[in-house]
């Protein structure tokens, strides 16, 4: 929903056609960020197992990562859980792919993910582990903040 300031009442910015996997629905939309290079919401659309690209104003999304019908999976074209999503100034998504218990790094245009924080479907209490991360944000020098959730921390990922 998109609410203009002191509005009581909104409108709906993206989705609002019924629970789906279609391109003109979202099912269980969890995390989103703001593009304003591109006008759009970048969409963890958590129950369709993908991310999405919703430009404010269009009937319908563009797939970025994960499948287009919803299957889960752990390689690096699948996503399980996705939860959070942020973007780097260079147009690159990173995604809290929760039930894989790791962060997922796509290269702006690319759909098959790297890895860069956790290890997939290993969950555990190290340095090296999440449990379940859920919200993830990134600062100026692009070091990544990660809610693990289940640990009951934030673990902080120094940019290389």
């Amino acid at each position: 929903m998109s609410y203009i300031a002191g509005a009581s009442s909104g409108t709906v910015a993206a989705g609002g056609n019924g629970l789906g996997t279609a391109n003109t629905q979202l099912k269980y939309p969890v995390g989103v960020y703001f593009d304003a290079s591109s006008n759009s919401l970048i969409i963890a659309n958590t129950g369709a197992n993908n991310i999405v690209r919703w430009v404010l104003g269009a009937s319908s999304w563009t797939l970025i990562a994960g499948s287009m019908n919803g299957t889960k999976g752990s390689n690096t074209t699948l996503l399980n859980y996705p939860v959070g999503v942020t973007m780097d100034s260079m147009g690159n998504i990173y995604v809290a792919d929760r039930n894989n218990h790791r962060i997922q790094f796509f290269l702006a245009g690319q759909s098959t993910g790297i890895t860069i924080a956790g290890v997939t479907n290993s969950s555990g209490d190290s340095a090296k582990l999440l449990y379940n991360p859920y919200s993830i944000i990134l600062d100026a020098q692009l070091n990544l903040y990660v809610a693990d959730t289940y640990n009951h921390r934030v673990q902080k990922f120094i940019h290389c």
